[in-house]
C-alpha cells in the first residue's frame, strides 16, 4: 500500500478520534473537526488517484 493510500484510514481514525474527544463540551465551543477531515480525506482520494494514474502510465 503507497503511503497516500495508507494515509486514508489513519487520518480518518484520528479524525473520529478528534471528533469524540468534542462530544462533552457545549455545541458553541466545538470546532468542525468532521468538516475539516472530511476536506482532508477528500484530498487524499483525489491525490491517490492522480498519483496511481500517473503511476500506471508509466
Amino acid at each position: 500500500m503507497c503511503m497516500i493510500c495508507a494515509a486514508i484510514p489513519a487520518t480518518a481514525a484520528v479524525g473520529a478520534k478528534l471528533n469524540a474527544s468534542q462530544l462533552d463540551k457545549p455545541a458553541a465551543e466545538r470546532k468542525p473537526i468532521a468538516k475539516v477531515t472530511g476536506i482532508v480525506i477528500t484530498l487524499l482520494l483525489v491525490s491517490s488517484v492522480i498519483y496511481h494514474t500517473f503511476i500506471w502510465r508509466s
